[in-house]
């Protein structure tokens, strides 16, 4: 099967949306790790970047992303347009990235 079409975008230029297949989403609930935690205490002290978290919310953007495609294609659409993502704190320790769009199907 080929790539669904991903697009922050209302549109995808050059392309007709023929067909409207509805609201498709996907989230991931990630809690920190100890051990990043004690190293993003120290790097808190003389700054920079907290890789460990940065990694973290790279695989989560990816999971949730992963999931809102498998959505999609469940539903025939060979794109998803107006992506959008979301953040929130579920609990001390863990949070959600949620990603939506709407699944579409271009020419």
């Amino acid at each position: 099967m080929s790539e669904l079409i991903l697009s922050t975008m209302e549109t995808i230029p050059g392309r007709e949306i023929v067909s409207w297949k509805g609201l498709v989403q996907g989230n991931t609930v990630q809690s920190k790790h100890v051990g990043r935690d004690i190293m993003a205490g120290l790097k808190n002290i003389v700054g920079g970047e907290l890789r460990g978290y940065t990694e973290l919310l790279d695989d989560a953007r990816n999971k949730s992303v992963d999931r809102m495609v498998e959505q999609a294609r469940s539903l025939g659409a060979n794109a998803v347009v107006n992506i959008r993502f979301s953040t929130s704190s579920v609990t001390a320790g863990a949070s959600e990235l949620y990603a939506y769009g709407t699944a579409v199907v271009v020419d």
